[in-house]
């Protein structure tokens, strides 16, 4: 603690015995006087480290929120003063060691963000073109079918006209065409059934 002296006599620093009666008797009222003394003078010092002073308001109120919750395990080596001035100090430059890691967490989380967004983003001529390569993969006649049903909207009787084959053939060549381009656009078939439920449903 520390001690003016005056003349012959050594007297305790009046913040010094204000902690003294907080963590010793558990002296509300000192605490008070301490709170009301140094709140405004701390919020002035914790706004050299912190901008908003909002914040540094909640840094000083959660410093003396910590000093009466922990009053009794207080082992103040230093002056009461620079005992308040340190925490205060080591709080905001806590926060603000927080905020950088949060702040270098969200820069490379939106960097990632970006980079998964370009490589799912395709545009509905990209989606068409990758739907058309894989029906070239299929057999001519399944691949025909399933354009003139998908694409040009013929019903499959229409379709068994015309290309002179049964409707149960129809039948037969859509559900293999389906069967196939769902495994082989299985990476894109969820935004494709949104924006083309017609064509896979």
């Amino acid at each position: 603690m520390a001690k003016l002296k005056m003349g012959n006599k050594i007297q305790i620093d009046k913040t010094d015995m204000l902690f003294r009666k907080v963590s010793l008797q558990d002296d509300e009222e000192a605490f008070r006087i301490l709170f009301y003394d140094f709140f405004a003078p701390l919020c002035v010092f914790a706004h050299r480290y912190l901008e908003e002073m909002e914040t540094c308001e909640d840094i000083v109120q959660e410093t003396f929120y910590r000093i009466w919750k922990n009053r009794k395990d207080l082992d103040i080596q230093i002056s009461a003063r620079n005992f308040l001035i340190t925490s205060v100090r080591n709080a905001c430059l806590d926060l603000i060691r927080k905020q950088e890691i949060e702040k270098r967490w969200i820069e490379k989380r939106l960097e990632e963000d970006t980079e998964e967004e370009y490589e799912d983003l395709y545009t509905t001529q990209e989606l068409e073109s990758l739907l058309n390569q894989a029906l070239d993969k299929l057999p001519e006649q399944i691949a025909s079918t399933f354009r003139m049903n998908r694409f040009d909207g013929k019903t499959y009787v229409e379709i068994a006209e015309e290309k002179q084959i049964s409707v149960k053939t129809v039948e037969a060549y859509m559900t293999r065409a389906l069967k196939f381009l769902r495994i082989e656009l299985k990476d894109y078939l969820p935004i494709l059934l949104i924006l083309y439920p017609h064509w896979l449903g």
